[in-house]
């Protein structure tokens, strides 16, 4: 297969169903719109429904739209019954959404907005829509990253939600190691059945809305630089659109630009930092997340002619 890995490189989606979170603008829309156009059926969960339809009027395919919040666990919980009553089954979740450098705020359910919305949110989401996966074989969990997993950021597990002190950018460096735990725990749940597997992608640094809330000394030095150190949603949008669809791809595996320090370029396999594959705290996070949330994932019995995917430092 070609270096330079494009959208051409999706094969034939056709019969298949895909949940894209936060899939009304930047890398969710691109992701959710080369999907469709490859012939997926296309879910758009997003927080506001309006602009979830107006995003869907500008996309080709079978596109349709879900309310989802992810700053409400009674939301999860809501559009997972929700989806349930409508999809038979579930090929692709890929949870996109997320907020990045937000002033201090806490969800509805008092958790920290930043590791509330990019973790627990889509950890709740993801347990209560597994079992329509774990039917399917070739079925993928992919959930987005950052390079900011790297800095500053540690599992603040005695400072979950950031009540003795706050810094945005610490706060979400954790949010972001988050997700790259769970992928890899759960990969590791997943191994034995053979049929689902959870996979990690990062988009470099890409032009969309999630720097908004940068700290103002940034902002605009950031915007002078973005056509020079950013690229589109759309080449963003590949190392998830990579993760989600390539035949090639394995379980734990970790997609990012290809580019110098992951920064620009198409998507090629990448590493992640080597705290991200500390096993005991990815599973005293999983432990912990359950706990917050109240949601515990299905039991998973090993599949017939069961594999065990690699799990490769990715």
């Amino acid at each position: 297969m070609s270096e330079k890995w494009t959208t051409a490189n999706i094969p034939d989606q056709r019969g298949r169903v895909a949940v894209v979170t936060g899939a009304n603008t930047g890398l969710g829309y691109e992701t959710a719109k080369a999907l469709a156009e490859r012939g997926a059926s296309v879910v758009l969960a997003v927080r506001d429904v309006d602009k979830g339809e107006q995003a869907a009027a500008r996309m080709t395919g079978d596109v349709t739209v879900q309310a989802l919040d992810l700053t409400s666990l009674d939301s999860v919980r809501t559009a997972a019954e929700q989806l349930r009553s409508r999809l038979d089954w579930i090929d692709l979740l890929i949870n996109n959404a997320g907020v990045m450098y937000t002033p201090k705020r806490t969800t509805s359910d008092g958790f920290e907005l930043q590791f509330g919305t990019n973790h627990l949110g889509h950890f709740a989401l993801t347990g209560l829509l597994l079992d329509l996966m774990l039917p399917v074989p070739g079925s993928r969990v992919v959930t987005v990253s950052s390079t900011g997993h790297r800095i500053r950021a540690d599992i603040h597990f005695d400072d979950l939600h950031w009540e003795r002190s706050y810094g945005r950018a610490a706060a979400y460096g954790q949010s972001k190691l988050a997700n790259l735990m769970f992928t890899y725990e759960l990969q590791r749940r997943l191994a034995p059945h053979g049929t689902t597997v959870a996979v990690a992608a990062h988009p470099g640094m890409s032009s969309t809305e999630l720097a908004r809330n940068s700290p103002a000394a940034l902002r605009l030095p950031l915007t002078w630089l973005a056509p020079v150190i950013t690229q589109t949603p759309a080449m963003g949008a590949l190392p998830t659109l990579r993760a989600a669809t390539d035949p090639a791809v394995l379980g734990g595996q970790y997609y990012g630009p290809g580019g110098r320090n992951e920064i620009m370029g198409h998507p090629r396999l990448v590493t992640s930092s080597p705290r991200s594959h500390e096993m005991a705290v990815q599973k005293r996070l999983w432990t912990v997340s359950e706990d917050l949330t109240g949601v515990t994932f299905p039991v998973i019995q090993p599949a017939r002619n069961s594999f065990s995917a690699d799990l490769r430092a990715a």
